[in-house]
């Protein structure tokens, strides 16, 4: 079982480098480019592989804070949000730092709040 938790943190840590790369390959694309669906893949990832780390939480004695996984389940929910709305569209020039931030905010959670 704790194979397939590592395995889960592996695509998890992915995931969440997915989401950093789409903003350079976003800024690289200029302002006139749609949105990439890399954002939607990374933040699916993110989103499934938590929700399945939570679910083995008692397969693997590993106790989790539940306010801190529902406030970054709530920011990763706001960033495929934005990025749903507007994937396949020019999005708004303050969009993709907005994405940004969000995605730093959510790893500071993940590692400060402890």
């Amino acid at each position: 079982m704790e194979f397939v938790r590592l395995l889960l943190v592996f695509l998890h840590l992915l995931g969440m480098g997915m989401l950093v790369a789409m903003f350079f390959v976003q800024r690289r694309a200029g302002a006139d480019a749609p949105m990439n669906k890399g954002w939607l893949h990374g933040s699916a990832l993110q989103l499934l592989t938590g929700v399945a780390l939570v679910g083995l939480a008692p397969l693997t004695d590993q106790d989790y804070d539940h306010v801190k996984i529902g406030v970054k389940t709530l920011v990763l929910v706001v960033i495929a949000a934005l990025v749903a709305v507007n994937v396949n569209k020019r999005p708004a020039s303050w969009l993709t730092p907005a994405l940004a931030g969000l995605v730093v905010l959510n790893v500071g959670i993940a590692v400060f709040w402890t």
